[in-house]
């Protein structure tokens, strides 16, 4: 910046003290000379150009660097299988991803907006569904003697939240409040692509990164420093399917359950949408039919004008 100004200022005074003094200097030197003072003039202006290109250059490059270390890197777009206008969920995914969430992620994050329903005829038989509600205890009541009593879960309970309260998540996470998943995706910025990049993206600090102790560097995340401890490594699950349970597998399933969670209904939405674009196409072949068929007698017909008469 203060190169580029420099360098302004510096050919503003010698184009001004030249334009001063040029009736002298057409008495006082020849034309080949005048013509020497006019390509330096030019050089000198594209050296200012220069200068001050290289100055936006750098202002802009300082910019993009401030702004990636407070908001992290940009996570890169990767092709959702899901993301096609009448393209639909992988169920398989589905249920691979809640495999992933089951034993990996319930241990410290939560998703109050899902209940065992929702994953009937998604990623499990309603039998397979109410066997995996019945394996966990919930707190209801008041009984007929006002007292409260655990039963085991049915179909209409969410899944269970890791924590009592805010205070004890964020004792468990040394001070950091684990977020509720059911709509992270699309709670964040380019949601299935950062959540993603953010699984997989934790690294060694680079060189002159200092991270305090409890905090963990991924770069992908705001700042650089994040609470949450890497979540995926090959292996940490054995899918029932037989797939290979590699740290981008496990990503891409996490992340295929988590937006199946924030959109359950995105599947019906398309094919309800199809459905009207259907029908409305069809109202309008019938609307410009008629259109034609009403007005073709007015359009054909001839006027004639008599003038004298």
């Amino acid at each position: 910046m203060f190169g580029g100004r420099a360098i302004h200022w510096l050919v503003r005074d010698r184009l001004h003290s030249q334009t001063t003094a040029s009736p002298v200097l057409s008495f006082l030197v020849s034309k080949k000379e005048q013509e020497s003072i006019g390509v330096g003039m030019k050089s000198l202006r594209a050296l200012a150009l220069f200068g001050a290109g290289v100055s936006g250059l750098l202002s802009f490059a300082t910019i993009a660097s401030s702004d990636e270390a407070e908001h992290g890197l940009e996570a890169p777009s990767y092709p959702w299988p899901h993301k096609g206008i009448l393209s639909s969920y992988d169920h398989a995914s589905i249920r691979r991803g809640h495999q992933v969430y089951q034993e990996v992620c319930a241990s410290c994050h939560s998703m109050s907006l899902i209940s065992y329903r929702d994953l009937v005829g998604v990623a499990y038989t309603e039998e397979e569904t109410k066997a995996m509600a019945a394996e966990i205890e919930v707190v209801d009541g008041p009984n007929d003697e006002g007292e409260m009593f655990t039963r085991p879960g049915k179909l209409s309970d969410r899944f269970p939240q890791p924590y009592a309260n805010e205070q004890a998540a964020r004792f468990a996470n040394g001070g950091a409040y684990p977020p509720d998943l059911s709509l992270i995706t699309k709670a964040r910025h380019n949601g299935q692509n950062y959540v993603f990049a953010l699984l997989t993206g934790y690294r060694d600090p680079p060189a002159g990164v200092s991270i305090r102790e409890g905090l963990h560097y991924n770069a992908y995340f705001p700042g650089g420093a994040i609470a949450m401890p890497k979540m995926l490594n090959d292996g940490a699950v054995e899918y029932e399917d037989g797939t290979p349970a590699t740290e981008a597998q496990m990503g891409k399933d996490i992340v295929t359950f988590l937006s199946w969670a924030a959109e359950p209904e995105m599947e019906e939405r398309k094919l309800m949408g199809f459905k009207w674009i259907f029908v409305l196409s069809l109202a309008l072949l019938q609307a410009a039919y008629y259109r034609r068929l009403r007005w073709s007698v007015l359009k054909s017909r001839k006027l004639v004008l008599d003038v004298v008469n």
